[in-house]
């Protein structure tokens, strides 16, 4: 609990957190992660590797760490990843590289083992009879160290198992150990009959695409914590972790992917088995950040959720101010329906630099001291002068909100008033959102005003937990709010069994491992020259 707090609003000195010369680096971590997004094409004569290539390209919000595609041609798969965005991995001749009827692809940001190499999806495995599996997973496990065990207990049916990183023994991720049992229980029976057996011991928020040589399959865990959807195509079908992903390629939806359900969409068609009974309990931070606003979830519209989210914010934190402003981009679709509420005119006080995204370019010293700026740079003229009301999406640690209101009055804004379109972050999420520790969220550690005060704002105001359910149209008993209420749905273990490191060394290499991460090959790797590695 921090003690320390400032006697007025734009008080800089004897803050909790520092508010002077914010790093780059401490408002990269000021958001909540986007976990990953996943896709998966089943289109005979169609060129899947450019079809999965622009669904991830749609789902790059999601993730920004590592991107890859693996394609089966009925022969073999083969799987191409790196680090980096979607465009940065893929070109043309990589794409015109990858050959077959049956695609996966995953853009990803961890939740489950560090942003290395070895660690990008999809994951890969061959079984003792040299048939391929690869897997891309959107989400998190929480029974990861059981799993972990069962994989080391199974060693024996995972000896010709292997992945282009060295072996079994390599698991550093939830996903890989999913894998790692899929392929191994494949070598007797189908996959459908492995991933049935399977997949009611997996415990977590999941949302999966794999796929064979032949066969594309989808998995979504018994909540439905993460959004899984099913698309049609003229020539075959495709699933996406959004309806945006849908769009982007011309596949018309058909429904979501049901908590507790397994498709499997090969020549024979589409089946459905369902391996739980469905509890669900959708993420409702989808709606808050994690979504993009030309989704639908469950059919309702983001963009419309976000805009009522506003309204309703507006109803209940009211200021009298001259302008309202968002934080672009999440925050424009909720301050547009504070204005409409409140009266007080909309306007684009802060110019956003579209092409920032992830950065393996260290900035220098006096560009890192720039903070915000990469990011976000005020419009004087609109703002100076102006009593604001400026709306994000939430608060995480506090540093951007803290680093954006400096920012706004250095520019001559003469009032700020914060309002945030979610409830107070409290709880860290273990089914696929990287929040910070919940000794680091800002409003676990200070009260509503004691947050008000570290960021300086003039007034804060949060949209109630019943506000934001009520703008999601969704039944309140059907939604996760776990980062908000701390009621986790799915039963957590103990805090030694959780983490993102878990199967990693605090260094982020895996335990008992070291060395650089193997270079990906020019043309990939698969069934073929993963079983020649030595």
């Amino acid at each position: 609990m921090h003690t320390d707090r400032p006697a007025d609003p734009g008080t800089t000195t004897d803050l909790p957190f520092p508010t002077i010369g914010t790093s780059a680096e401490a408002l990269e971590r000021d958001v909540p992660r986007e976990e990953c997004g996943v896709f998966g094409v089943w289109a005979p004569g169609e060129e899947v590797a450019k079809l999965a290539f622009y669904g991830l390209y749609a789902l790059q919000h999601r993730g920004q760490e590592a991107a890859g595609i693996a394609v089966g041609d009925s022969s073999q798969v083969v799987v191409y990843k790196d680090l980096g965005l979607v465009n940065q991995v893929f070109s043309e001749q990589t794409l015109a590289s990858l050959h077959g009827h049956v695609a996966i692809g995953h853009c990803r940001y961890s939740t489950t083992g560090g942003g290395t190499w070895e660690n990008a999806q999809p994951t890969f495995r061959t079984n003792n009879v040299g048939r391929g599996l690869a897997v891309g997973h959107n989400g998190n496990l929480v029974n990861t160290a059981e799993l972990s065990e069962r994989v080391d207990a199974e060693k024996g049916d995972l000896a010709n198992a292997s992945t282009p990183a060295g072996g079994c023994d390599r698991a550093t991720n939830d996903s890989d150990l999913v894998t790692a049992l899929l392929a191994a229980r494949s070598a007797d029976k189908s996959v459908e009959q492995a991933a049935m057996e399977l997949f009611p011991t997996v415990r977590g928020g999941f949302s999966m695409v794999f796929c064979d040589e032949e066969t594309l399959y989808a998995v979504r865990d018994p909540q439905g914590v993460r959004p899984l959807v099913l698309g049609r195509l003229e020539r075959g079908w495709v699933i996406a972790s959004e309806t945006a992903g849908l769009d982007i390629v011309g596949a018309s939806f058909v429904r979501e992917v049901e908590p507790g359900e397994l498709l499997a969409i090969d020549a024979s068609g589409l089946r459905s088995q369902s391996f739980a009974s469905p509890k669900p309990k959708g993420c409702v931070f989808e709606y808050v950040y994690l979504a993009r606003p030309d989704t639908t979830i469950s059919g309702r519209s983001v963009n419309s959720t976000r805009t009522e989210i506003g309204r309703r914010l507006a109803k209940e934190h009211p200021v009298d101010a001259d302008l309202v402003i968002p934080v672009p981009e999440s925050g424009t679709p909720a301050a547009i329906g504070y204005a409409q509420a409140s009266g007080i005119p909309y306007g684009n006080g802060l110019v956003k630099n579209s092409y920032v995204g992830r950065t393996f370019i260290q900035p220098s010293q006096t560009i890192r001291q720039l903070g915000i700026r990469l990011k976000l740079n005020p419009l004087r003229e609109v703002i100076r002068g102006k009593r604001l009301v400026v709306v994000d999406d939430s608060i995480v640690r506090g540093n951007t909100q803290r680093a954006l209101v400096r920012m706004l009055r250095e520019a001559g804004a003469v009032e700020v008033h914060v309002r945030i379109a979610s409830p107070p972050v409290k709880w860290p999420c273990f089914y696929g959102i990287d929040f910070a520790s919940r000794a680091e969220l800002v409003a676990n550690g200070l009260d509503m005003d004691g947050v008000r005060r570290s960021i300086g704002a003039d007034s804060l105001g949060h949209v109630s937990l019943d506000g934001l359910i009520a703008a999601t149209e969704q039944p309140g008993s059907r939604l996760c709010a776990a980062c908000f209420d701390g009621e986790y749905p799915i039963p957590l273990p103990e805090e030694e069994q959780l983490g993102k490191y878990l199967l990693e060394g605090v260094d982020g290499t895996e335990r008992g491992v070291s060395g650089p991460a193997e270079p990906v090959l020019p043309s990939g790797y698969g069934a073929a020259d993963a079983l020649q590695r030595p």
